[in-house]
């Protein structure tokens, strides 16, 4: 499991501000539950221009949640100018450092907080501005990986993927999001170092802790959110590296199941328990 700092166990065991607001100034709404997180920020501004309360909705992991409350408590007394300033990392650094893995939480909250502003200014971005899906299984364009490649100085697929979530589900778009990372790597004179060259280490598990871990992701991380719409997963057996799955429920007749089982529970799956796996659908 992730090591996590004081401080984020505090956020997320007794987070603030949770809620919404009754009539904000700034509303922004980021990710989806299909996705398995999703972030609601509201503000409300004081006579002088500045935030003088802000509250948050989180559906997702302990790290969404104390990144979400956090970013709450960062931007109470900013003006706007000044909460348009703050980076995913001015939030992890708030809260002492996020696992790798977790990365994707914190910019989830920067983008809420500047969909929240743009809504306020009354901002709408064109088609173009806001650039081409390249993940369709989590919704991630060359706008968003661009930035993130750019504020993190990130080098390899693997950190696009912990920033972001693009790549991690069905694996189609892993050459698009390496096209990126090379062209700015190019543009800026610069090459990933050997060590990142070398990829990630895969945990190495026993048939029975794999079984039981992925029951647990399971249950904690995926069944809330098809539960939520209707449907559920079960857990039929394991062979190796194979996971079988039955979608139950209104997840069995979804056109788009999947985009469910590869985009979704494989991708959670592979974050929790080991980047080896692989989900199956088994029709009985």
């Amino acid at each position: 499991m992730w090591e996590y700092t004081d401080k984020v166990k505090k956020y997320f065991e007794n987070p603030v501000n949770v809620g919404e607001i009754e009539h904000p100034d700034g509303v922004g709404e980021v990710g989806s539950l299909a996705c398995g997180d999703a972030l609601k920020l509201t503000f409300k501004l004081d006579a002088e221009g500045r935030i003088a309360d802000a509250r948050f909705q989180t559906f997702g992991c302990a790290s969404a949640i104390a990144s979400s409350s956090a970013l709450t408590e960062m931007i109470k007394g900013m003006t706007l100018e000044e909460a348009s300033r703050i980076t995913n990392q001015d939030i992890a650094d708030f809260l002492g450092g996020l696992p790798r893995e977790k990365m994707h939480c914190s910019v989830m909250g920067m983008e809420a907080l500047q969909a929240a502003i743009a809504h306020y200014r009354g901002d709408q971005k064109t088609r173009e501005e806001e650039g081409n899906v390249i993940c369709k299984c989590f919704g991630v364009t060359d706008r968003e990986i661009e930035r993130v490649v750019r504020q993190n100085r990130l080098s390899t697929r693997e950190e696009v993927t912990n920033y972001t979530k693009a790549g991690g589900g069905c694996e189609s778009c892993h050459d698009a999001i390496q096209a990126i990372i090379d062209r700015i790597l190019a543009e800026e004179g610069t090459q990933p170092s050997k060590e990142r060259k070398a990829g990630t280490k895969v945990r190495r598990l026993t048939n029975i802790q794999k079984m039981k871990m992925i029951e647990e992701t399971l249950e904690r991380e995926v069944k809330p959110a098809l539960q939520h719409d209707g449907g559920d997963i079960e857990l039929i057996d394991l062979e190796g590296n194979r996971v079988m799955v039955a979608l139950r429920g209104a997840c069995s007749a979804c056109a788009a199941s999947e985009v469910t089982l590869k985009g979704y529970v494989e991708s959670k799956l592979r974050e929790f328990v080991s980047e080896d796996l692989v989900v199956e659908e088994v029709r009985e």
